[in-house]
């Protein structure tokens, strides 16, 4: 299972790759507006260097047109590097670039996946990753579930993995897991959600008062 980062927040990637066992980081316009770096591929770069070369880093294309979005994907990788994962939502255009994109070599996210057969025509296109949006699904009235269940049957032992997206709370996470994705993208807010559990912290609370209670110290 893989947990990847919806930010492109240096501090907070910092923060999460020191404390949490984190696949990668992904980013979209949306994701870029909230920090909206001067120099975007300066900030890029420095990201990457925060993760290291076994962590993956994925950054959308702008382009509408099959066209427009091939001259992206050669400037994102002109300046990142082949190991760059090209995020294309697999819309008309998109779904021809992403075949031509992968005939020559390019790590591919499919993005913006709302039904189980745009999924399909991505897995065909041979995507690596692909990515359903589970809350926008659900906000329209589908079961993001099921389709992650049905396209990790089509997958098989094909080696595209799902990387579910669209998270508004940790039950969706869960379920977007139990269901069958290899991965799932976050923000740091509900990342730190998980362990931030009441239980947990009361947990960890009583043991640190019985030591103190036992030692009076807070250290062994």
């Amino acid at each position: 299972m893989k947990f990847i980062i919806d930010s492109i927040d240096l501090d907070e990637i910092r923060d999460i790759v020191d404390h949490y066992p984190i696949s990668g980081v992904t980013s979209n316009p949306s994701i870029v507006k909230k920090t909206a770096p001067k120099d975007l591929f300066a900030h890029l770069k420095e990201i990457q260097d925060t993760l290291g070369p076994e962590r993956s880093l994925h950054v959308q294309v702008i382009g509408n047109t099959s066209d427009q979005i091939l001259k992206d994907a050669k400037k994102i990788t002109d300046e990142l590097g082949k190991s760059v994962y090209i995020k294309v939502p697999a819309d008309y255009e998109g779904l021809r670039a992403i075949r031509i994109l992968k005939e020559e070599g390019y790590n591919i996210t499919a993005t913006a996946i709302y039904t189980f057969l745009q999924a399909c025509l991505a897995l065909e296109a041979r995507a690596d990753y692909i990515a359903p949006y589970v809350n926008r699904i659900q906000n329209l009235g589908g079961d993001p579930f099921d389709l992650i269940y049905d396209l990790s049957v089509q997958i098989g032992n094909r080696d595209t993995q799902i990387v579910a997206a669209s998270f508004k709370n940790l039950e969706q996470i869960k379920e977007a897991i139990v269901s069958g994705a290899q991965a799932v993208t976050v923000s740091p807010e509900l990342l730190k959600k998980i362990v931030q559990e009441p239980n947990v912290l009361a947990a960890v609370s009583d043991f640190s008062n019985d030591w103190k209670s036992l030692y009076g110290t807070d250290h062994i």
